[in-house]
């Protein structure tokens, strides 16, 4: 809609100027005409022109539709609302909103407000920034306290127009309403109600309370004027040095009394706790007495019922004793008994052992002698047919190292008769000595 506007507004403007390059162009032929006249001249002439009045003032007359529609089209932006103020009767009722609306051109205009939120604010903001032309920027609101000290408030409203009497806002109130009515009469409440009350009261013990009654006074006073108030803010106090100081010194004297309150009543806790503490321990020794006495009482009670089970089992035990010890005594001597007639068997064992040992041992003897008397009558006969094994037996005994030779006495077989001869010579000469030398041991 608004290419349309500024469309229409364009081809009215390019038509009138149309009008006025025709105007212009007709003019500067007649004098050009009137110039040549007056020269006299007798060459060419130029036409005689024809200024077209007519066509001018036609398209300058319909220039005037496309501008007068273009007019007639207003757009209202989003966050604003209007109100149309006509030249004839005024500011008309009723509320135009965002979007397209016609009112009457040239007869009738639109005032346009910010219903969004807005904010009024005395002193510096915590990020330091404050809202462009806001009274008393940076600076705190001054008011009085019931001692006549000065206190420099920190004040936010947070505020908006109502869109529904816009005509009565336009109408009666002065504009801009944000510097020509709000800063007045929240200034104007501020101060005539911190009076009632004192610096202390305001600063701390009725803090909340001042800001709600101001809150309650400032919505009900913008609120005749067609201002919707949404919240009022305290956000901080400045007191007077000479009242902070000595505020500081009477808080720091409130701290120590505080603290030795605090420590005082510690000491009177940790008092009632030792007592409370002896008390319980004394109430647990009691406790643990009886209880030990009582422990007492039943373990003799119960000794006493266990005596009465204990006898006869006592008894039963007993007996079963002494007849575990006949049994034993039985036992033992039937043991006894089996071990002498076990040792008396053992014994005759021994002996026919011992008697038939000595009777195979004899009969070995005398088979061994048999043996060595057929042996000794069988070696007797044959030394009795070889008398030269006497000297084979008697050098073999002598050494191990000698050598013994079997050969014939008559030595028909022998190449070396002479030397077999000698060797019998020798032999039988160690012989006899050998014989000698036995016979002289």
């Amino acid at each position: 809609m608004l290419f349309l506007k500024y469309l229409l507004m364009t081809g009215g403007i390019g038509m009138i100027l149309v009008a006025v390059g025709i105007l212009t162009y007709d003019l500067s032929i007649e004098v050009r005409y009137r110039r040549a006249l007056a020269a006299g001249g007798t060459g060419a002439m130029p036409a005689v022109p024809q200024v077209r009045w007519r066509t001018a003032i036609a398209s300058a007359m319909l220039a005037w539709a496309p501008i007068l529609i273009a007019l007639s089209i207003v757009v209202i932006p989003s966050g604003m609302a209007g109100v149309r103020v006509s030249q004839t009767q005024g500011t008309l009722a009723g509320t135009l909103y965002p979007g397209v609306h016609f009112v009457a051109p040239l007869l009738e205009t639109v005032a346009l407000f910010d219903t969004r939120d807005q904010l009024f604010t005395t002193g510096s903001l915590e990020d330091g920034k404050n809202p462009p032309g806001a009274p008393g920027k940076s600076q705190a609101l001054n008011v009085q306290a019931k001692e006549g000290l000065t206190l420099g408030l920190a004040i936010t409203v947070r505020y908006r127009v109502d869109p529904k009497r816009l005509d009565y806002v336009e109408a009666n109130l002065p504009q801009p309403i944000e510097k020509e009515i709000v800063p007045p009469v929240v200034a104007s409440i501020w101060r005539e109600l911190v009076p009632s009350y004192t610096v202390r009261d305001v600063f701390a013990a009725r803090r909340e309370e001042v800001r709600a009654r101001a809150a309650a006074l400032i919505t009900q006073k913008l609120a005749a004027d067609g201002i919707v108030v949404k919240e009022v803010m305290l956000r901080d106090i400045q007191l007077p040095p000479e009242y902070a100081k000595g505020l500081e010194t009477l808080l720091l004297k409130e701290q120590e009394s505080d603290r030795m309150g605090v420590e005082t009543d510690i000491q009177q806790k940790q008092v009632r706790i030792a007592e409370l503490q002896a008390e319980a321990t004394k109430v647990q020794e009691v406790k643990q007495a009886e209880g030990a006495a009582q422990v007492h009482v039943l373990q003799a009670k119960a000794e006493s019922d266990a005596m009465q089970y204990t006898l006869p089992l006592k008894e039963k035990q007993i007996q079963q004793s002494k007849l575990e010890a006949e049994a034993r005594k039985e036992s033992t001597i039937k043991n006894a008994e089996a071990a002498a007639q076990a040792k008396v068997i053992d014994s005759k064992a021994e002996m026919e052992r011992r008697k038939l040992l000595a009777d195979a041992e004899a009969d070995r003897i005398r088979v061994t002698a048999a043996a060595d008397a057929e042996r000794m009558k069988s070696e007797a006969a044959i030394l009795k047919q070889n008398p030269l094994l006497i000297n084979k037996i008697v050098a073999e005994r002598l050494s191990d190292k000698l050598q013994i030779m079997m050969v014939p006495s008559d030595g028909k077989f022998f190449f070396a008769n002479d030397v077999l001869r000698s060797m019998n010579v020798a032999n039988h000469g160690s012989q006899a000595e050998q014989v000698d030398d036995a016979g002289q041991k």
